[in-house]
């Protein structure tokens, strides 16, 4: 199976700890694996794992829905490339 990891960056005006337990939340309902943090610049990172098509629905709910009373001004995608297995066991929010 060839699985695919994308480190994220999003940009919002929201309260920081209630988008990442909403983009954990909405990795975990995906089945991916991976992680996500807040930024010293005010947006929040991550690294998304799992199969493409899920992948691909992650990125498109990050640029276009995000959390409830999320501003997204931009979505950033980088560093994609295909994997044999997983590196994460869960999907977890990085202190």
């Amino acid at each position: 199976m060839c699985l695919n990891r994308d480190p994220t960056e999003q940009r919002c005006v929201v309260l920081p700890r209630l988008f990442k337990n909403n983009i954990q939340a909405e990795g975990k309902r995906l089945g991916l694996v991976g992680w996500v943090q807040n930024t010293g610049a005010g947006t929040v990172q991550g690294q998304l794992q799992g199969p493409r098509s899920k992948v691909t629905e992650m990125q498109e709910w990050l640029k276009s829905t995000g959390s409830p009373k999320s501003n997204i001004t931009k979505a950033e995608f980088k560093n994609e490339k295909a994997l044999n297995c997983l590196e994460h066991s869960s999907f977890t929010i990085v202190k």
